[in-house]
């Protein structure tokens, strides 16, 4: 066989590469720029951003002329702003600058996280992080965990970490068929991925008890204990509590002492979805809020949520960071190590479901190292005070109404305008219908950005403020055009029994 001849076509020469860098970094910087004045939403259909962008890939390389038009069109023509200032909705942050370059860096390096011996520094930055991320929720030494790609599969892992440790020694290798059932218990308020989390188990989500909460939207205490019971006179299993540390529609906190004495006393795994809320414990002020949460087995949340990080990102903390490797841990013949030999550390595929694991870790340590704790914690609490500012705005103003406590940096109101009977048949439908058409407008208009909830079977709008670009001054925006839509609306909707 001849020897095959060289093919370097895909390496670029570092004189290429940082000219692609460099006006790549020229677009980056055109955007913080103009930023502020592009609208949040676009009144885009998907036929037309389809038509922008989608581009028939050529058998021959595109000039780099054209790619960065190309790359200009899509950042500043053809996409929406979570960084905006205006931007208030999804639990979505605005990404950091420093997460930004630790992204780049992470790709250059473009180790695999998964194991060790590819990723030495990856992976000790990675355990250092989340030891740290642990120890700031007031977990013992000892614990530990890992990164995720988000929300769902940091509650999954813990989940499954839950099943393991309560559903017995063999329920990895024979599965759940069969009695007794394992069931688990969360708010009504509790984010769609525990259901989905219980199907991944293979539990099925009717294993998920959905408890009632009380006015402030919190799960109650009294209501879990009766479910377990119940459960327990039924011959199910019982395994774990689901705790939300600031739920997705009001960022309300669970009574989590309380749960965690239930979980205590009946031996119980503790569960804590703080996917949005968690950072929160960094906050001086919010700190007292999360009261127990150093009682959990396990906790989630997401750095690119309210640690501002780059997408995506979530993360997961357990109480015994060996027990990660007790649920995921298998050792193919393939990966085989001799650690006595290498000194080598700890592999992550062990610890969770992914063998391929990208260094999300690098752009939420480089956003820690670059800002400080300190600005972390002081900035979190300046959101929560502009929710309270929303609040008191919105509570003054006579065409609005607060929907729900604000505990955290998410504030629920709803548009009432001027003149509507304070009761009657129709009423609250007709608010339901006209701050549903409101938030879609509100989208489209570009202004101001938020999103909505349903509470106690209500339509109501919902300002989730994590992000760091966002002022009092973009709070007045949002309620001056909300209410500007919403009495344009109002104008040709109102039902003459309302009038």
């Amino acid at each position: 066989m001849d020897r095959p001849e060289p093919f370097r076509d895909l390496d670029w020469d570092p004189k290429r590469a940082r000219e692609l860098g460099e006006r790549a970094l020229d677009l980056w910087v055109e955007l913080l720029e103009k930023l502020p004045d592009l609208p949040i939403g676009r009144r885009e259909r998907a036929e037309e951003v389809r038509a922008a962008v989608s581009l028939d890939v050529p058998d021959e390389p595109m000039p780099l002329d054209d790619l960065m038009a190309h790359l200009r069109s899509v950042v500043l023509e053809h996409s929406m702003y979570p960084g905006h200032p205006g931007f208030m909705a999804y639990v979505s942050g605005a990404g950091t600058i420093p997460g930004v370059a630790g992204d780049l860096i992470a790709a250059a390096v473009n180790q695999n996280v998964g194991g060790w011996r590819l990723s030495p520094a990856a992976s000790e930055i990675e355990m250092q992080l989340t030891k740290w991320l642990a120890a700031q929720f007031g977990l013992p030494e000892g614990s530990g965990g890992l990164l995720t790609s988000g929300g769902a599969m940091a509650n999954f892992i813990g989940l499954k970490a839950a099943r393991d440790a309560k559903g017995g020694k063999e329920v990895r290798a024979r599965g759940v068929q069969g009695e007794p059932r394992m069931t688990l218990y969360a708010s009504e308020e509790v984010h769609l991925v525990v259901d989905r989390a219980a199907d991944m188990l293979g539990l099925g989500t009717q294993a998920c008890r959905h408890i009632a909460v009380d006015d402030r939207f919190r799960m109650r205490p009294d209501e879990v204990r009766r479910s377990i019971e119940l459960d327990l006179t039924d011959r199910s299993r019982p395994i774990a509590i689901i705790a939300s540390a600031g739920s997705v529609a009001t960022g309300s906190i669970d009574p989590l002492n309380e749960l965690a004495d239930l979980a205590e006393e009946y031996g119980l795994w503790l569960h804590v979805d703080g996917a949005y809320g968690g950072p929160g414990v960094l906050a001086d002020d919010l700190r007292p809020l999360y009261a127990g949460i150093e009682r959990a087995d396990s906790i989630t949340f997401d750095p690119h949520k309210w640690l501002y990080t780059p997408h995506s990102g979530g993360c997961v903390v357990v109480r015994d960071l060996a027990g990660l490797g007790e649920s995921f841990g298998v050792y193919p013949s393939y990966i085989y190590q001799d650690l006595d030999a290498t000194g080598r550390g700890t592999d992550f595929a062990q610890m969770g479901p992914q063998f391929s694991r990208g260094f999300q870790a690098l752009k939420v340590w480089v956003s820690l190292l670059a800002h400080g704790r300190a600005a972390y914690a002081q900035r979190i609490s300046h959101d929560a005070a502009l929710a309270r500012y929303l609040d008191a705005r919105a509570t003054e103003h006579p065409e609005f109404e607060v929907m729900a406590p604000t505990v955290l940096s998410i504030c629920c109101f709803r548009y009432v305008p001027p003149g509507l009977p304070a009761t009657g048949p129709g009423r609250d439908d007709y608010l339901d219908e006209l701050n549903g058409r409101l938030m879609t407008e509100l989208q489209l208009d570009g202004r101001a950005y938020c999103s909505n909830a349903v509470l106690n079977g209500r339509f109501v709008l919902r300002a989730c403020i994590v992000n760091f670009r966002t002022e009092a001054e973009e709070i007045d925006t949002l309620l001056d055009v909300a209410a500007e839509i919403g009495a344009r609306f109002d104008a040709t909707m109102r039902p003459g029994g309302l009038r």
